[in-house]
């Protein structure tokens, strides 16, 4: 009997080696999900900074009431200890919009047009008041080690539809705050890394910059792949000897990606194929909305073209001043970054829906955190990510919808907690994983983007 069970035993690892050798040569191809998928694809779009979900999202009433008055309970840990002030009535009028009546704000009166399309999550929870903790937990779902993107766990878990083009790319990434560790892949196979295109410190003007090396720089095509097949050959005999060693595994396959990419990449990148009318959506005739417009037509082109996991970031780059973080002069700050944005995200939704690609799309938009009812510096706000506000559309959520509530004052969130690992394990059930069937083995256990937390918010699901 224990033969049997040995020999079995063996076979079954046997078998696994084999399949996890198939994998290997092709790790991107598509996979069945463990559900029945909502959601195709996604689209990230990060709000770097923490904007302030009083002043956009969530309107409070008691914060108008007693402006200028002291916080009635004792604050939790904060970032900035230093003066600290009383409580801050938003000085932004708030209007319902739309047939579900969803209040906004006025600095985003083109995303106002859409709130029949979003479900407004305004219970979201984190557990850092650092930003490099909060973006690591956002993009990772862990604020203290490096650990793989959601975006490569959705790679890891779907595969992709296009396989000339990565599974997972991000546009103009931040370079503070975690960095490239923000779409690593971590300890999973290199095909799911994160494709940075670009990076957040390019202008507005070098936007052609982050796909110069696509260009063939002279080669034929039939000399390029002469060149290829030659060192792939080179770099399979090494990973023989080698019995498998996932570097060069990784490296074998972004070689072939590259090539692959050539003959697609170009294409999907160059907008000036889009018409004027398009190009003017999104705000690319215009300086303060071009960056951003820039990634969101691309991301647009990507995920019509099957890119699996699409990331835009709003830049956070050294001269523009640090985003959405407005410890003081709250009022020119957001009032500045909601011109950069409201247009593009707006031209996002308007332009998928149109395409019909907001039907198998799900389209996430989130900052680190949110901000403090208190003022900070006499007309600021601290770091907040006791309760603050993130949003989706598109595929799989109840569209005109609010989710969850923070107190009376904006503070903590009191109703529907959304923890940050119940929104990774959301959005990846939306795309028809299971978070807790989505492991990888790795150091004598298995790890999954969740770890051993994270609910399913099933009351916003379609």
């Amino acid at each position: 009997m224990l033969l049997r069970w040995s020999t079995c035993g063996f076979g079954l690892l046997g078998l696994r080696g084999l399949l996890a050798a198939e994998e290997s040569r092709n790790p991107l191809a598509p996979k069945q999900p463990h559900l029945q998928a909502r959601a195709k694809r996604a689209i990230f779009i990060f709000m770097h900074g923490g904007p302030s979900h009083l002043d956009i999202y969530d309107p409070k009433p008691r914060l108008e009431r007693d402006h200028g008055k002291p916080l009635p309970f004792e604050r939790p840990l904060t970032f900035a200890e230093e003066q600290v002030g009383g409580l801050l009535k938003s000085p932004f009028q708030f209007k319902r919009h739309g047939e579900s009546g969803i209040p906004l704000s006025e600095l985003f009166p083109k995303l106002a047009r859409h709130v029949d399309d979003m479900c407004i999550i305004r219970s979201m929870v984190g557990d850092s008041v650092a930003h490099g903790g909060a973006l690591m937990q956002l993009h990772t779902g862990t604020n203290t080690f490096t650990r793989p993107s959601w975006g490569s766990w959705v790679v890891y878990g779907l595969g992709t539809e296009n396989q000339n083009l990565p599974g997972f790319i991000t546009l103009k990434p931040t370079l503070f705050h975690g960095g490239s560790k923000n779409y690593s892949a971590g300890f999973l196979p290199a095909a799911y890394e994160g494709t940075a295109i670009g990076y957040a410190a390019l202008g507005p003007d070098d936007l052609k910059e982050p796909i110069q090396y696509l260009e063939r720089k002279g080669l034929s095509p039939e000399l390029q792949r002469f060149e290829l097949d030659m060192l792939q050959k080179m770099n399979r005999r090494s990973a023989e000897q080698a019995n498998f060693d996932p570097q060069l595994e990784g490296r074998i396959q972004a070689f072939e990606l590259a090539a692959r990419m050539q003959t697609e990449a170009p294409e999907a990148f160059d907008i000036a194929k889009e018409s004027e009318i398009t190009r003017k959506l999104y705000g690319l005739d215009q300086e303060e909305t071009r960056d951003l417009g820039w990634q969101c037509l691309v991301a647009r082109r990507l995920s019509e073209r099957g890119v699996r996991f699409v990331q835009v970031s709003h830049t956070y780059r050294v001269g523009n001043p640090v985003g959405w973080d407005a410890h003081s002069r709250l009022v020119p700050n957001h009032v500045g970054r909601a011109k950069q944005v409201d247009q593009p995200i707006s031209a996002l939704l308007t332009d998928m829906k149109a395409r019909g690609l907001l039907d198998d799309t799900l389209v996430i938009c989130s900052g680190e955190f949110g901000r403090t009812p208190v003022a900070q510096s006499g007309d600021g706000r601290d770091h907040n990510p006791y309760g603050y506000t993130s949003w989706m559309a598109g595929a799989g959520v109840k569209h005109g919808f609010i989710y969850g509530a923070t107190d009376e004052f904006g503070y903590h969130a009191v109703e529907d907690r959304m923890h940050i690992h119940d929104l990774h394990a959301t959005v990846l059930h939306i795309l028809g994983l299971d978070h807790k069937k989505l492991t990888y083995f790795h150091g004598g256990r298995d790890f999954r983007l969740t770890d051993v937390a994270g609910n399913v918010a099933e009351k916003l699901l379609a």
